[in-house]
């Protein structure tokens, strides 16, 4: 079974991280969701990362705000796959924590999302495993084929309407 690791910075987060996880659990993932900071629990980050691929993970998200270290302190220790989900601050809004994980030195690549964006994160992971899982990326067409279904009646809904 495919499985995903998702790590949030802080418990706080967990409601941006929830649709993420409700994302791949439409998909079958297996999801193993934890609270570890890159700032104030740097081994406990580093354990999780150096044991990922022997723990069963295929990709990892990474929740955080502001400084938003995690998803790049986890592609430095791993060549998983590192989705980086920036959160909404008071500060900027997200600006800073979408900018902190965008901008990763050369060769510490991490994909990221929208600020909040918990359910293209957990897409995006599903995409990924895709490649690797048939049964996924039949889900896939299928749930991209309900949302274009959904548009077309609600176009059709609005033309009638006209």
């Amino acid at each position: 079974m495919a499985k995903v690791g998702i790590l949030m910075g802080s418990k706080s987060d967990f409601e941006v991280v929830k649709p993420a996880v409700n994302a791949l659990k439409k998909f079958g993932v297996e999801t193993e969701v934890r609270v570890i900071s890159a700032h104030r629990t740097p081994d406990e980050a580093h354990e999780f990362a150096a044991n990922a691929k022997k723990n069963g993970m295929e990709v990892i998200i990474c929740a955080a705000g502001k400084a938003a270290h995690l998803g790049g302190v986890i592609a430095a220790l791993t060549t998983l796959p590192v989705i980086g989900l920036p959160v909404k601050t008071d500060m900027m809004g997200g600006l800073d924590s979408l900018l902190s994980i965008v901008q990763m030195p050369a060769g510490i690549p991490v994909a990221t999302v929208g600020v909040n964006a918990g359910e293209n994160a957990g897409l995006l992971a599903a995409q990924i495993l895709g490649v690797k899982y048939p049964e996924i990326a039949s889900g896939l067409d299928a749930y991209k084929a309900a949302m274009k279904e959904k548009i077309n009646a609600d176009d059709k809904a609005l033309q009638d309407l006209l």
